[in-house]
């Protein structure tokens, strides 16, 4: 299915609008003979493995489910990708709104704060995927009873795991990196919870962020300078986008890092530790049907936690740095291998 992509180059000197006027309601029936058709939004943050994983997870589902139920999800006109751009996403809730969607899955954090602000006056459902802390993001009165119109999946990091993991690999850590944007709410947490880790175990902590691809690659660049022995990062979006470009550094110096998602190792770093997307993806959409179908209000639907403790290895990188991982193998639920590549297969 083609994904409809925004720029974040929009002319307001133009005074022409990004969007156009609101499409007209579905029709109830589609050429299939399905008995009813709802409009599914599916915001994605920024393009990166994991989150298109996870929109490629939902889309599936959404088919199966429709199938099975004899209903249409359509989503391939209601698609966007904001690449990270606040301007881009506001604007591309504003048009689901306007075309009257009867749901909308907001991918990742910032996606999902956007959607919240979106659907206050409205209520439209949201259903949100991979947001970490939601009621550090504030888009839930609490993980059992989110009230208001919004619920969805997290993929809440248990950093204290990944932590672990470092101090196994290599018992005589002593000065840890910590590489995040600290304008992402899921990075704010895990980032306390690892300096307080550092301090109860006798760590240095060097911290470096970015709000951009040059300032992570600078952030990078400081880490290595400053020999740290190993780097971590949470489920960061900004640092995702960057890895493919920052990964060949830490290789070079002999540093491992280690990140919050698998799809971090996937393009070049040592180690992602975390839940398994393309089950995240699909837990999500089961909610979304939950709700269209079986007309159940997101504010009463708990939100989702999924086993979160699968750690992924690149073992190119391994090899590289010259680190064993074999002792993962006892701390965590899975042990993955991957190799360097931009998209899962």
């Amino acid at each position: 299915m083609k994904k409809r992509l925004l720029l974040a180059a929009v002319s307001f000197m133009a005074g022409v609008s990004l969007f156009g006027c609101g499409k007209e309601k579905s029709d109830l029936s589609d050429q299939n003979g399905s008995d009813k058709n709802y409009k599914v939004g599916i915001v994605q943050y920024v393009d990166d493995a994991s989150l298109n994983q996870i929109q490629q997870a939902i889309q599936t589902e959404l088919d199966a489910k429709g199938k099975e139920l004899g209903v249409t999800f359509d989503y391939a006109d209601y698609t966007f990708n904001g690449q990270a751009d606040q301007t881009t996403l506001t604007q591309i809730m504003a048009e689901l709104v306007a075309d009257k969607v009867d749901i909308i899955v907001p991918i990742a954090t910032p996606t999902a704060v956007v959607a919240q602000s979106a659907t206050e006056d409205n209520q439209i459902p949201v259903i949100f995927a991979a947001v970490s802390d939601p009621e550090a993001a504030g888009l839930v009165k609490s993980m059992e009873t989110p009230g208001s119109n919004i619920t969805g999946v997290s993929d809440a990091l248990n950093t204290e795991a990944v932590l672990k993991l470092i101090t196994a690999a290599k018992s005589d850590t002593k000065k840890l990196g910590l590489l995040y944007d600290k304008s992402q709410d899921s990075s704010k947490n895990p980032i306390e919870e690892a300096k307080k880790f550092c301090k109860e175990n006798g760590i240095e902590v060097v911290e470096k962020t970015g709000t951009t691809n040059d300032e992570i690659s600078l952030a990078a660049d400081a880490l290595v300078a400053a020999k740290v022995d190993a780097v971590f990062t949470p489920t960061d979006n900004t640092v995702m986008t960057a890895e493919l470009a920052i990964y060949e550094k830490f290789i070079k110096a002999k540093i491992p890092h280690y990140c919050g998602a698998d799809s971090f190792a996937l393009n070049g770093a040592f180690c992602g530790y975390g839940v398994n997307y393309e089950e995240l993806g699909t837990e999500t959409a089961k909610m979304v049907v939950e709700v269209l179908t079986d007309n159940k209000k997101p504010g009463e639907l708990s939100v989702k936690t999924l086993d979160n403790g699968i750690a992924t290895v690149n073992t190119e990188t391994a090899e590289e740095i010259g680190l064993d991982y074999a002792v993962f193998q006892d701390l965590c639920e899975e042990l993955k291998e991957t190799k360097t590549a931009e998209e899962f297969e």
